[in-house]
């Protein structure tokens, strides 16, 4: 069946539909009803059946008498180790360290922070949770002391798991300061501390809160615990409007399902297949398609610690890709647009035997269409761009691989997928035609894995998702529907600028900028002006290869924009970077760029010339620590 009559199905009987999907896993107790509504009004899926997704993610496929296919290949270019965990070992180490945390009281309805580097234990920990029933909340490793106590507070765990050190290309980055400082600033009590030595880093420990991984792991093998379907698997946090973090929670039973078929559907990924997502199981893209999703379906996941666009090897993608025969790589623009700046003619892509490469998806941020054109005549495989939200837990809108590879549109994030109704709405709520740009919202009920709740924050969650477009979710990004169904993500809805009275996007003009070939990636953020109200400002990043004066490509960029959008965008100053500050997951920082611009006392178009205020807004760029975002 193909995407038209399947988006039918799911739209027409999301019932029926879903409960074919929910046939992918085994069950305790199979749920015979798919939809329902909790106490707080929210629609929730599979509420009468009970399954446990350690179990469906390894014993299920232990059981079928695969134990011997490989389910984790674990690639460390930054301490030079490799490893490759069978299901069955990786049954048995997770058995033994749920084992362990069961023996330090952890159990179903628990909370345990994961504040770990990209190591096999990390995984083998977020499984183990989910084997006792327990929540696990994963914290990026190498978030500030401060990010890792809001986090700790909001989540209040009975256990917190890490590791002496994580790596950064070749700089150790010691974590027990930063978790010694971080339980100093919560008024928490009682947690304990696990901690996995690493010999980059060994540690003596002192602190009688703190014990070790190595006991931790040896603990006595453990069942699987059945949970419901709707108790919560984990909370991942993500940036708030307020600055306190927001808890998002995911279901077990609605993830798996939702999850499980999206590896076939979306991905064309079938049972002992290998599925590479470059991101880390600090974000959501690790959650669901390093660790969940590959290990439902029966795939083979690369758990891959170092950053592959950050080391002189420009070819470092392809190589984990031929070594592990990766059949499908799922990656951020960022990493490509990196890869490209260091490698502009792609010399290193032909050092590889890469026939196993069957498709590259990217998310995260907006696809740029050069980047795709630049992918696309490199690699001679299909280049899908999708777009899904932490939120969501997988795609929004894509390209469904696995049921039938829809015509690409560059600038789209292609169509709703199937679950997924999505409207264009003006600022009363009401759905805008066709080619009007509005705000991006999804028509309840949303379809399983999206979020249910915030942890402990059911207002602001209606406050944040719910109530200023009521029988919606609201995403916050804006963006248009074209006549052939295509959505266009523009970028944030706060990222659309108002230029004297004119709602610019400041996606679209990147999308001009990006195209110049001097130019290696890009950012545009509106900034105060007295007489306008907002003014574009650009800021770009020069390929390595690029030897151009820096007025001349401010003069040709301006062109450009003005060429495509006119001179009502009033594009007037394109500055040159030598980086633009990025979160760990290696989107742009507009939100904070924003602040700094706004905090000089611009009264443009005056004071935009001063060269000493701009090497200021420079300086402060360029000193951005980038472990301070979302």
């Amino acid at each position: 069946m193909g995407y038209s009559d399947t988006y039918a199905q799911a739209r027409d009987n999301p019932e029926e539909f879903w409960l074919q999907r929910a046939q992918l896993l085994d069950w305790y107790q199979t749920p015979e009803r798919a939809l329902s509504v909790d106490d707080n009004g929210m629609e929730r899926w599979f509420a009468d059946g009970v399954l446990n997704t350690c179990h469906n993610a390894v014993d299920r496929h232990v059981d079928a008498g695969r134990g011997q296919q490989v389910a984790v290949h674990y690639d460390s270019p930054v301490t030079g180790c490799r490893e490759s965990i069978t299901y069955s070992d990786l049954l048995s180490r997770v058995a033994a360290t749920a084992g362990g945390l069961a023996r330090m009281g952890v159990g179903k309805g628990d909370r345990v922070v994961i504040y770990m580097p990209m190591v096999p234990e990390a995984v083998i920990a977020m499984l183990a949770c989910a084997r006792l029933g327990a929540i696990h909340s994963v914290v990026f490793g190498g978030f500030a002391a401060a990010e890792l106590a809001v986090r700790l507070t909001d989540a209040a765990p009975k256990v917190l798991l890490t590791a002496t050190c994580g790596i950064e290309v070749s700089k150790i980055v010691p974590y027990l300061p930063i978790v010694t400082e971080a339980l100093a600033m919560t008024a928490l009590e009682g947690i304990e501390v696990v901690v996995l030595q690493r010999p980059q880093h060994s540690v003596a420990i002192e602190d009688s809160r703190f014990s070790s991984w190595a006991d931790l792991s040896q603990g006595p093998p453990v069942a699987c615990s059945p949970v419901a379907a709707t108790d919560p698997l984990y909370v991942l946090y993500t940036s708030g409007t307020t600055g306190k973090p927001k808890g998002v929670v995911r279901d077990n039973g609605g993830h798996a399902v939702a999850l499980a078929w999206s590896m076939a559907a979306v991905y064309g990924m079938a049972e002992g297949e290998v599925f590479w997502a470059a991101s880390d199981i600090g974000w959501v893209v690790g959650h669901s398609y390093i660790v969940y999703a590959p290990l439902l379906a029966g795939c083979t996941t690369v758990l891959y610690e170092g950053k592959p666009v950050k080391t002189p090897d420009a070819g470092a993608f392809w190589r984990v890709v031929r070594d592990y025969q990766v059949k499908v790589l799922f990656a951020a623009p960022t990493a490509f647009r990196a890869i490209r700046k260091e490698d502009p003619h792609a010399s290193r892509f032909a050092d590889y035997d890469l026939d196993c490469l069957k498709a590259l998806f990217l998310a995260g941020e907006r696809l740029d269409p050069p980047t795709l054109e630049w992918l696309q005549s490199v690699t001679k495989r299909p280049v899908i761009d999708h777009w899904w939200q932490t939120e969501t837990g997988w795609a929004i809108a894509g390209n469904p691989l696995g049921l039938e590879l829809l015509p690409i549109k560059p600038g789209s994030a292609s169509r709703p997928l199937p679950g997924y109704e999505i409207d264009i709405l003006d600022g009363e709520g009401k759905p805008l035609p066709r080619g009007q740009e509005g705000a991006v919202a999804i028509r309840r009920p949303l379809p399983p894995a999206c979020l249910p709740t915030l942890w402990g924050d059911q207002k602001r969650f209606q406050a944040s998702y719910l109530d200023r477009f009521p029988g919606y979710y609201q995403t916050g990004d804006g963006g248009y529907i074209d006549a052939d169904g295509y959505l266009f993500i523009m970028g944030r809805t706060d990222d659309v600028i108002n230029v004297a009275g004119h709602r610019l996007s400041t996606g679209e003009m990147e999308e001009i900028i990006a195209g110049h070939p001097a130019v290696a990636e890009c950012a545009v953020i509106g900034v105060a002006d007295g007489l306008k109200g907002q003014v574009p400002m650009g800021f770009v990043v020069l390929k390595d290869t690029v030897e151009l004066d820096s007025d001349e490509l401010e003069a040709e960029l301006i062109a450009l924009v003005r060429s495509r959008v006119g001179p009502v965008a009033c594009f007037n100053r394109a500055l040159v970077a030598q980086r633009l500050p990025k979160t760990r997951s290696g989107k742009i920082l507009r939100s904070t760029m924003r602040s700094i611009v706004d905090g000089r006392p611009w009264n443009m178009p005056a004071t935009i010339e001063d060269p000493a205020a701009l090497d200021e807004i420079m300086g402060l760029l360029g000193r951005l620590d980038r472990r301070q975002g979302p």
